[in-house]
């Protein structure tokens, strides 16, 4: 047996909050959040509703080398015993099913199974169909699922339908946001980075921090969801380009609004600025129909578009939109603009290509900023990535997933070609560091 030090911070924190059916730890190597989730599960064998549990990996080979070793040198194995052969884990008196989850069919191996409880090894590996067959069989009276993940990509599925939608998120500062309503789920969410580890040296967080650059460090220091391979943006960065200064509206030559339209698929608008040496990202509205469960017409994009700017104007007084910038295969909703008004409506420039080496040059020059509240637009620039199956054909474009907001920035940024033209040939500025 091995003594395990007591936890403290926001492990401690995690364990005392992680009582929803759902409740999952995510973040950066290293940072304790395994040993944060095996205290909670340990304590939820010992106290959780009476039956059938299980505990699954990508393969049995992972879970027993992340799991069920350290459960064996924590408890000794008097109380853990693993029988690899029946596939079965006896912990503190209790039978759980071990299962490795490494393709579609492994959903089969849990099917029929009533559950009172789960433990989830890196869940963002396993395959989609095999978590959602696990929720559906969790039917026991306050059965719950505890799980564990290193960060993906931004439009991982794990993301996007779960992490996005918590009730309790303890963020990677430390603040804990609660949440309520009709798309929130029974969930908790606790974002870990190297720095929630005690036990880890300031010298050994430091040199991860040098040794991993750019979108690596973001994920595997940070602990943030964000593309490492093959992102299109890969100057990104939050420190730099992720800003809550506005621009002092005396220096704004122009407001304009961008918007990539979408019926089925998300709609997205932006509210850009442009001054005499940046063009600011200030606020975003969306509507994504799956989400909310319903399609709008164009009159109810164009209605809800007049309301969220007279929202922005609550806290920007001084906004006024000069120009309405629309991806351009939108006619009827281009139409509608038109017979409600909206200043200077055109249809977009839409050379992809063109627009995204401008926009990462911009990004290269610290040139281009976005406002923390546009989060949408930042996690899909993360995960904006170029389409591998298109490269070995020798062409160069832009994976089609969660691209909106993307498309929308392309857009905006081309209908302000007068101001960034000279910009292109010109030095990088720096970018005044301020606190967040």
């Amino acid at each position: 047996m091995t003594a395990v030090e007591p936890l403290q911070g926001k492990g401690l924190q995690s364990v005392l909050e992680a009582n929803r059916r759902i409740n999952l730890w995510e973040g950066s190597v290293r940072s304790s959040k395994t040993v944060s989730s095996l205290v909670t599960w340990l304590k939820y064998v010992r106290t959780g509703p009476p039956g059938n549990l299980v505990m699954a990996g990508k393969t049995e080979r992972t879970l027993k080398r992340n799991v069920v070793d350290v459960l064996e040198e924590w408890l000794g194995k008097k109380r853990c015993k693993a029988v690899w052969g029946d596939g079965e884990l006896h912990l503190l008196g209790r039978r759980i099913y071990l299962a490795g989850a490494n393709d579609e069919k492994a959903q089969e191996k849990i099917r029929g199974l009533t559950l009172a409880g789960a433990y989830v090894d890196e869940v963002s590996v396993l395959p989609e169909s095999f978590w959602s067959m696990l929720l559906t069989r969790l039917s026991v009276d306050g059965a719950a699922v505890f799980g564990t993940t290193n960060p993906d990509s931004p439009v991982h599925w794990l993301m996007r339908d779960y992490l996005k939608r918590p009730a309790v998120h303890i963020r990677h500062d430390g603040t804990v946001a609660r949440t309520d309503g009709p798309e929130v789920l029974d969930l908790a969410r606790f974002s870990f980075n190297l720095r929630d580890n005690p036990h880890l040296s300031a010298a050994y967080i430091d040199a991860l921090g040098r040794e991993f650059t750019g979108l690596w460090r973001l994920r595997f220091v940070e602990g943030l969801w964000v593309v490492a391979e093959g992102a299109i943006y890969d100057s990104l960065e939050e420190r730099t380009h992720r800003t809550p200064i506005e621009p002092d509206p005396a220096d704004v030559e122009q407001y304009v609004v961008a918007v990539d339209y979408g019926t089925t698929n998300p709609f997205v608008a932006l509210l850009l600025a442009v001054t005499a040496e940046r063009v600011w990202v200030l606020r975003e509205w969306r509507w994504d129909s799956k989400v909310r469960g319903r399609q709008l017409t164009d009159a109810e994009y164009s209605a809800h578009l007049t309301r969220w700017l007279a929202e922005v104007r609550l806290q920007l007084p001084d906004v006024r939109v000069e120009k309405t910038i629309v991806d351009p295969s939108a006619a009827s909703f281009i139409a509608q603009l038109w017979r409600d008004a909206w200043p200077g409506v055109t249809g977009a420039k839409n050379d992809v290509a063109d627009g995204i080496r401008i926009t990462s040059s911009l990004f290269a020059s610290n040139r281009l900023l976005i406002h923390p509240t546009c989060t949408g637009l930042w996690d899909e620039l993360l995960g904006y990535v170029w389409d591998p199956k298109a490269a070995d054909k020798g062409n160069e474009q832009p994976l089609k997933i969660a691209d909106h907001g993307p498309d929308a920035l392309r857009y905006g940024i081309m209908g302000l070609r007068a101001w960034w033209r000279h910009w292109i040939i010109a030095p990088t500025i720096e970018v005044e560091q301020q606190a967040a």
